[in-house]
């Protein structure tokens, strides 16, 4: 028999057909009441908002009565698939629910019923420091406890007051606003709220009680269901489920004799179910781990429930929101310099300090949810609940976010709610069988570029899901916030594929807007708000979409950031010419458009520049001189000074005007040489030719921080830029100061000049210039020094620059600047200067 450890169990590779009934006491499953169903009407029926119901027809999954909940057993209806019925939401008004003998208030008829919980919402600032592995820390803020709530609904107008030219939009966005409000109102009258909406893990899936386990698996399509595993060897009659009138299966498993669980910890299990597909044994939607054996393709799924002593306890509180964000974006697998999977472990004792020692203050991880595709960088998930097993356990995820709030890191998570795998065999895909179970049919189901299925934002039990993935991520593993990944494509029907923003508003708010994904953008802000205020949620939208980032309350979509995807793509199109053509406007206006009172994370290149085919920054300004003239001590060339003088002037630039926030993937910070290439095997195409892999190597799949840290190559000089950057921003925090002012763009000179805070930064992008006695405008009069200089030795530049020089204020007005000093500009450098007062 072949076996694996996870968390301190072993699990045993049972194959079918080794044994007979279940290994367990007996005893009953154990049934719960039927719920009333309840009937919507609308005489709105131009709505385009559409609750899909997937139970028996004339059945909405929203309870109205008081019973248990629509999870309860009952008898299995004929065996004919339950066909998806789609009805609309009502007003408030028109809501019409059936009588139901066992009637109670809104709060006890919750469709998921759960035990009301005072979580801590409020962080208070400690005093003093403590030293972790050499890094200075901030002694631990304090937790105070008090209940979370999720605000009520606004009246969604201010949004006109922040942005005039909306109003002429304003029948698409009033009919938005009242779809999420009633939305919000069938939640709180049906389910107790978005608080016990967003808890469908504490019903669906695996629960544990004194008892037993039960089971629950939302699954309208399928004809019969049984649970399997090694727990019943496999046996499909030995513990048969039982369908409620809403296609939920329901079977309830009594402990043990001795009081131990009739599924061990660490045993595999699945869900067999008869679907109109034919019979299929997946992996339980809800489940909460999952592993790829040795040797077999598709995962298992894991009853994981450890036992109290091998839990995770955390020790640390959560740091509070930082005025400003300094993203390290990383992913654990490839996070080692050794060519392998790494591990949380390792993060976690090696890569979190590091993180810390560079000067950010949160990092983002990608590709936590489980996906069976290594090389999809994360994004095709497969089991939402589930943290990829390739890097440990959940044991080992919650160890390195303590690990990270202990440094007084925020820990934010790549979240894939626009999307999921095509897997049938261990993914939603097809799960019961129908094409429409989690998603939308045909077409609009799928998403040929990323070859995924896309969610069906209108469906009830779709929302419960997504919610409560939301709100477990947070509750169960203490995450910090979220970078929501491909929002563009959820919030537009094509996806923005093939389309080009041109910020007309009439492209953000026709026909071609899905009204519904908005919606739950809107729902699942709410719920992170109300119930985690010190929560961050970031929006990766490349569309420009009006009103993204104000609050749910004023109309908003209510995210706190918006990715600035612009700028990225901006830096590209300028490598592709030489630095001559630049033009300081251009690049001015690329990082300072934004929207008023709407926050932007701003960034100079993306992790997909890393992957294969593409380009880094540093290889778009280096290329092949990068594997030769890196060594200090030997000569360097042209391209290497131009391209390490450039990366640090646009990393600069774009964090100094193009957000409230700035991000960097990991490795970027030095310009790392090397492209990220997946482990692969060659992939046979439609037409018969082949594309070769790369016999499944891990050599390129890793990040060579030894490389930023060897103080014999000129890696070490950008990495320090980097460092002192971040370090600048986290003393001054000019990110996020009030006052912004760009006094010069000057295309001749390639100059630009601006004042963020009380800070002047000068950069000169000349290839060759420098300027004497080059006049800056400045608003504060007084005395100024340099506090960060891109030519600083140190940095791998040529020291041209005395930063024990003193520069004074003249009355002298200058580019429409009441005062004025005089500097020297090298070319290709970039120079802060401060007041000395401020130092």
């Amino acid at each position: 028999m072949a076996s694996f450890a996870v968390s301190g169990a072993r699990l045993g590779v049972v194959r079918p057909g080794g044994g007979g009934g279940s290994a367990r006491s007996g005893g009953e499953r154990r049934s719960g009441v039927d719920l009333p169903p309840v009937l919507f009407r609308r005489k709105d029926s131009f709505s385009r908002g559409i609750l899909s119901c997937a139970g028996a027809p004339g059945k909405v999954l929203v309870p109205g009565g008081g019973s248990d909940d629509l999870l309860s057993s009952a008898e299995p209806t004929a065996d004919t698939p339950v066909q998806s019925e789609e009805l609309e939401i009502p007003d408030e008004a028109e809501l019409v629910v059936e009588e139901s003998a066992s009637s109670s208030t809104a709060e006890a008829s919750s469709a998921v019923e759960v035990e009301e919980k005072s979580e801590p919402s409020e962080v208070i600032e400690g005093t003093g420091k403590t030293e972790t592995d050499g890094v200075a820390v901030k002694s631990a803020p304090l937790v105070e406890e008090k209940p979370r709530v999720v605000p009520p609904p606004g009246d969604g107008q201010r949004i006109y007051q922040i942005d005039p030219m909306l109003e002429g939009f304003r029948n698409h966005l009033d009919y938005r606003y009242s779809e999420y409000k009633r939305m919000r109102a069938a939640i709180d009258q049906h389910e107790g709220g978005l608080d016990a909406f967003s808890r469908g893990y504490e019903k669906l899936g695996f629960t544990r009680t004194a008892e037993g386990i039960t089971y629950r698996e939302w699954a309208p399509g399928a004809h019969s269901a049984a649970l399997v595993g090694d727990f019943n060897n496999w046996n499909p009659n030995a513990d048969t489920m039982t369908r409620n009138e809403y296609g939920v299966w329901e079977i309830f498993l009594p402990s043990n004799a001795d009081g131990s669980p009739a599924i061990p910890h660490g045993s595999r299990v699945k869900i067999r179910m008869d679907t109109p597909s034919g019979v299929k044994d997946s992996i339980p939607a809800w489940i909460k781990f999952s592993v790829q054996a040795p040797g077999e393709i598709p995962y298992n799924g894991i009853y994981y429930d450890p036992p109290e002593e091998e839990k995770y306890v955390f020790k640390h509180p959560q740091p509070k929101r930082p005025k400003s964000l300094r993203i390290y974006e990383s992913h654990v697998g490839m996070s080692s310099p050794e060519p392998k999977i790494n591990t949380y472990a390792n993060f976690r004792d090696e890569v979190l300090p590091r993180i810390k020692r560079l000067g950010y203050n949160a990092v983002q991880i990608m590709a936590i949810q489980e996906h069976s595709y290594y090389a999809s960088f994360g994004y095709h998930v497969t089991n939402f609940f589930a943290p990829s097993s390739r890097f440990g356990t959940p044991e080992d995820l919650k160890s390195l976010i303590d690990k990270a709030h202990e440094l007084g890191l925020l820990v934010l998570m790549d979240i894939v709610h626009s999307h999921s795998s095509n897997n049938t065999l261990d993914g939603l895909n097809g799960f019961d069988g129908t094409d429409t179970h989690y998603f939308h049919g045909g077409p609009r189901g799928h998403h040929w570029m990323w070859d995924s299925r896309l969610f069906n934002y209108g469906s009830w039990e779709v929302l419960r899901f997504l919610l409560s993935n939301a709100r477990w991520w947070l509750e169960e593993y203490k995450f910090d916030g979220f970078r929501f990944d491909g929002v563009t494509s959820m919030m537009y029907t094509h996806h923005g594929l093939q389309v080009a923003f041109t910020g007309n508003y009439g492209e953000y708010f026709g026909f071609a807007t899905d009204v519904d994904a908005v919606v739950y953008l809107m729902l699942v802000n709410d719920l992170i708000h109300g119930l985690y205020p010190e929560a961050v949620a970031i929006g990766e939208d490349v569309s420009g979409m009006p009103t993204f980032c104000i609050p749910v309350q004023d109309g908003g979509v209510g995210f706190d950031y918006r990715l600035h995807m612009a700028v990225p793509d901006k830096w590209i199109e300028l490598l592709k010419q030489s630095d001559e053509y630049w033009k300081m406007g251009d690049i001015v206006h690329t990082l300072t458009n934004r929207r008023w009172l709407e926050k932007c994370v701003t960034y100079a290149e993306s992790h997909d520049q890393a992957l294969v085919g593409d380009k880094t920054i540093a290889f778009w300004l280096m290329d092949k001189d990068m594997y030769d003239f890196m060594a200090l001590d030997r000569p360097s060339t042209p391209r290497i000074d131009r391209g390490i003088a450039l990366h640090k002037m646009i990393r600069l630039v774009t964090m100094g005007l193009g957000g409230e926030g700035y991000l960097n993937f990991m490795g970027n910070e030095f310009g790392h040489p090397e492209w990220i290439d997946f482990p692969r095997g060659p992939q046979s195409l439609p037409n018969g030719s082949v594309i070769p892999g790369n016999n499944y190597s891990f050599d390129k799949c890793r990040r060579r921080f030894d490389l930023g840290d060897a103080d014999y190559l000129r890696y070490r000089g950008m990495q320090e830029f980097d460092q002192a950057m971040q370090h600048l921003e986290e003393k001054y925090e000019f990110m996020t100061a009030d006052h912004q002012y760009v006094s010069r763009k000057h295309e001749e000179d390639k100059v630009i000049i601006f004042e963020r805070g009380n800070l002047v930064f000068v950069f000169n992008f000349h290839w060759s210039s420098s300027y004497f006695d080059y006049r800056v405008g400045c608003f504060k009069p007084g005395k100024y020094k340099i506090v960060l200089d891109s030519d600083d030795g140190l940095f791998g530049g040529f020291s041209r620059l005395d930063h024990d020089a003193e520069y004074f204020t003249a009355d002298w007005p200058h580019d429409n600047r009441p005062c004025s000093f005089s500097v020297y500009a090298p070319s290709r450098t970039a120079v802060v200067y401060a007041l000395a007062e401020d130092e």
